[in-house]
């Protein structure tokens, strides 16, 4: 049962964070960044958010941006679900590079 709550709070917050950096990217043109996935844990302490940045060149630049701003970033998202949950979870943000690693193997294969 607490698996089933977990991963429905996952959920609107993959998606709550994804509306976030989609209003946040508008200005930045040809940027775009991707909450593949959100693991909380069971206390709901804590939530890691993995992020797809594209273009991948400027990724590390964007997350350390994004890492100093976690606590503007957690309280927008307060506002947002805060009459879905009780607690708000302190957000730790990496970068996901599973595509970036999907890609090479493409091009290993294809050689």
């Amino acid at each position: 049962m607490e698996s089933i709550r977990l991963s429905k709070i996952e959920r609107l917050l993959q998606k709550e964070l994804s509306e976030i950096f989609q209003r946040q990217t508008q200005t930045m043109h040809g940027t775009l960044i991707t909450v593949t996935t959100m693991r909380v844990s069971a206390d709901l302490g804590v939530a890691k958010a993995y992020l797809s940045i594209f273009p991948s060149t400027n990724a590390k630049e964007l997350l350390q941006s994004i890492r100093s701003n976690a606590r503007t970033i957690r309280y927008e998202l307060g506002q947002r679900v805060r009459l879905q949950l009780r607690k708000i979870p302190e957000l730790s943000f990496f970068i996901d590079d599973s595509l970036d690693y999907l890609d090479n193997i493409d091009k290993i294969l294809n050689t």
